[in-house]
């Protein structure tokens, strides 16, 4: 189990691309989106800035789409948005089948006009939702623009701005399977590492190559094609895995420097095969151990039709700091606690190591806390000079942000100051 040490922020080797404080600029926000057949919207801009970054609050009844809103703004991120929905879901019931998101935004290469959505039936995407017409199946393709440019996918998003979100479905994290407490560590790791996305999306494409090739009962599979497949596993995967590693020492680093206050400090490690490895040996070695690992188990992933050993196995382990007891065994409240506390410490880092803050994606948050929990927080995000998007059925839950925070009613899709 990897336990977080004490890493200095510069020196990142091949394996871990990260971000440099001279290549950032001193905030990062949108200022304005446009949505066209999404969810519920059929379109509707909104011109959210005032030439920095500052809190906009979301308010209005269940179901008018402040979540729809908040979904569209992490498509502007790598991955399959906070809802982890296909791609085809979220396009307008009406609509026919496309759908846009479309932002002006201040980030790590400052002023940019980003860009992505699906064209139905559009070929094949590592990122797609799957439609079925006359018995074929056909495929949405997500495209992304930067600039006006067709962008290579949308792991070039990742180079442009950093999100991290937080939504109620979240707050079993601690309670349910390893796969969404490692993609919320992942999110982490993507603000520092821009790169992480693409080894990400590398790693997962050669693994189901690799297991459709081993599953084909019609077919000798051919070794020296497994063996260079295997061989691209071990060099995504040990980067994966780097990058993680190193992440965790940066964020622990943070959490350790601040004092136990509204939101209790976490302790984090990560428990998997590659980060474990890799504290105790090069990362070369590893990466050769992990492909003959690979090709050892051969047998074991033919028969279960998976890939049983990698970093896509990784946990991220989280116990409360002070009552030094696991996440999961702490009450309802103390988890969502936990949760926020360690998302502010990873916005408090990348403004540390980068300069700025990422953008903070809050979908009612303000629910579930106490007066004084919202106090802290929402001053937190004013300190922090973070563009939080928060939503909430109750305006009044965000009256102590008055004056400190933009606030845009919602209802039956549209949108109004």
């Amino acid at each position: 189990m990897v336990q977080a040490k004490p890493l200095n922020s510069q020196g990142y080797n091949r394996y871990n691309g990260g971000c440099q404080a001279s290549d950032c600029s001193d905030g990062i926000f949108v200022e304005n989106i446009l949505l066209t057949n999404f969810r519920n919207y059929d379109a509707v801009k909104l011109d959210v800035a005032q030439g920095a970054a500052s809190p906009i609050v979301l308010f209005g009844e269940n179901g008018a789409g402040k979540t729809n809103l908040l979904e569209a703004l992490s498509y502007l991120t790598p991955g399959r948005g906070l809802r982890g929905a296909k791609l085809s879901e979220v396009s307008r019931n009406s609509g026919d089948g496309s759908w846009a998101v479309s932002a002006e935004v201040v980030g790590h290469a400052g002023l940019a006009r980003l860009g992505t959505g699906i064209v139905p039936n559009g070929g094949d995407s590592s990122e797609n939702g799957a439609k079925h017409q006359g018995g074929a199946k056909q495929m949405d393709r997500r495209i992304v623009r930067i600039d006006g440019e067709a962008a290579s996918g949308p792991a070039a998003l990742a180079e442009m701005l950093s999100m991290v979100w937080l939504t109620p479905k979240m707050d079993r994290l601690f309670l349910e399977g390893a796969s969404g407490r490692r993609k919320f560590f992942d999110r982490f790791v993507q603000g520092l590492h821009p790169d992480h996305s693409r080894h990400l999306g590398a790693y997962e494409r050669t693994m189901r190559e690799r297991i459709a090739i081993l599953s084909d009962k019609d077919r000798q599979a051919d070794p020296s094609w497994l063996q260079a497949l295997e061989k691209r596993m071990a060099e995504h995967g040990v980067a994966l895995a780097a990058a993680r590693n190193e992440t965790l020492a940066h964020l622990m680093g943070q959490i350790e420097s601040q004092t136990d206050g509204a939101f209790p400090n976490a302790k984090l490690s990560l428990d998997g095969l590659l980060e474990n490895q890799l504290e105790n040996q090069f990362a070369l070695e590893v990466e050769d151990g992990f492909a003959k690992e690979l090709a050892s188990s051969r047998g074991l992933d033919r028969a279960t039709g998976r890939t049983n050993i990698g970093p896509h196995k990784t946990d991220m382990l989280v116990h409360h700091l002070k009552k030094d007891m696991p996440a999961k065994l702490c009450s309802t409240g103390e988890q969502k606690a936990l949760l926020i506390g360690i998302v502010l410490a990873d916005v408090r880092l990348q403004r540390t190591l980068c300069g700025q803050a990422p953008i903070l994606l809050l979908d009612e948050i303000s629910a579930h806390l106490d007066e004084g929990r919202r106090a802290n927080l929402f001053d937190e995000l004013i300190d922090l000079n973070c563009q939080a998007w928060l939503t909430g059925t109750d305006e009044g839950l965000f009256s102590s942000l008055a004056g400190k925070a933009k606030f845009l009613s919602v209802s039956n899709g549209s949108v109004e100051v």
